[in-house]
């Protein structure tokens, strides 16, 4: 009976032995926050909590294999990863379909948004590439890090996925940030922005792009519509108070004040039931997690997975910024969802993958030190 507790034993630990459980640990405890506020949002709809749980099932599960993944492996597979990316990415520009433009592909089954596979493939590749040059990089090894971002981010940009398209470039950018890149390359692109920011506005962004920005600047020049979503999110947020109205007693996202209730606005319907310390609670999470993420890169064995996870890590602080940023009014609408508590599968999904990732470097680095 003992042996054959002890090779049960032996099996679990050689099952779970690549997980990082500190991590598990607080993803799992965000999606339980996300399946919570989803079912008071949703109604009590317990079929679209059913399906949000069993997509948090499957990003477990490709979580689970590529933690199983060396580094090295991952490494030697990237730019067929990159390459395969971009394949969807170009095929939803001819096939795809959305409301405001073509961001997902119907595969018949289910859909999936391309843009949200690039969130892990391009800091791959970017890391990829850094990681076997001279750091801090040179201009050559600069000049090609900024076409691996340029072309995802383009074919993002010609969805139109402004928001996407954005957070997309975002963990390329983190990985030259990362690799020692000065300072003042990112204070020249954002002055480059600043610049071509005219243009855009005349030959780029469409109408309601362009209504979102307006809004910003002044949500109370149209409080019935345009400005509507931005002014019942910051009711909503406000009406929490410190306890919250009670999980289920939201009276704006019940009522249907609130807009995307269950997508992108789903962390005001958090404010208002769960109020101030069921915010500061879900960010110390997303806080942990982001922490807990350049702990393992800076401990990792080569260039490629301290670039990789550290990317990642600081990419979903971005994720959360946002999205926190445009409920509370601080930031454009720009349809970026709230990490794990947002209903969606491909963002899900893409997101714990890239977790599968970092604890596939942080298995590695527990291998290193025994």
């Amino acid at each position: 009976m003992n042996v054959i507790l002890r090779w049960l034993l032996d099996m679990l630990h050689r099952f779970v032995r690549t997980l990082d459980w500190p991590l598990l640990a607080a993803l799992l405890a965000l999606m339980g926050i996300g399946l919570a506020v989803l079912h008071s949002a949703s109604g009590q709809n317990t079929a679209m909590v059913a399906s949000q749980a069993s997509r948090y099932g499957v990003g477990l599960g490709a979580m689970w294999l590529l933690s199983r993944i060396p580094a090295i492996q991952l490494r030697r597979f990237t730019p067929l990863v990159y390459a395969a990316s971009l394949l969807p990415l170009v095929a939803v520009l001819f096939v795809g379909t959305g409301r405001s433009g073509q961001h997902w592909l119907n595969l018949g089954v289910f859909y999936v948004q391309p843009a949200e596979l690039m969130k892990l493939s391009l800091p791959m590749m970017a890391a990829w590439w850094l990681g076997q040059n001279a750091m801090p990089p040179r201009l050559g090894t600069v000049a090609v890090t900024l076409a691996i971002i340029g072309v995802p981010t383009g074919l993002v940009l010609l969805q139109p996925d402004f928001g996407t398209a954005i957070l997309v470039a975002s963990g390329g950018a983190f990985a030259l940030y990362l690799a020692g890149l000065s300072w003042w390359w990112f204070a020249g692109g954002a002055a480059i922005a600043a610049a071509g920011a005219p243009l855009a506005w005349l030959f780029y962004l469409q109408q309601y792009q362009k209504d979102r920005i307006l809004t910003f600047l002044d949500p109370e020049s149209d409080p019935l519509g345009t400005g509507w979503n931005i002014i019942q999110s910051k009711i909503a947020i406000g009406s929490g108070g410190l306890r919250g109205q009670g999980w289920g007693d939201g009276s704006q996202s019940h009522l249907n004040y609130v807009p995307e209730h269950t997508t992108d606005f789903v962390f005001a319907v958090l404010s208002e039931e769960f109020g101030w310390f069921g915010v500061v609670v879900t960010l110390a999470l997303y806080l942990f997690v982001v922490g807990r993420c350049l702990w393992i890169a800076s401990e990792g064995r080569d260039g490629f997975s301290r670039l990789l996870v550290g990317s990642l890590g600081l990419a979903m602080f971005v994720y959360v910024i946002v999205n926190g940023g445009m409920i509370s009014g601080l930031l454009p609408v720009v349809g970026v969802p709230m990490p794990l508590l947002s209903f969606g599968g491909t963002a899900a999904v893409s997101l714990l993958a890239g977790f599968g990732v970092v604890m596939a470097v942080a298995s590695g680095n527990r291998q290193k030190r025994r």
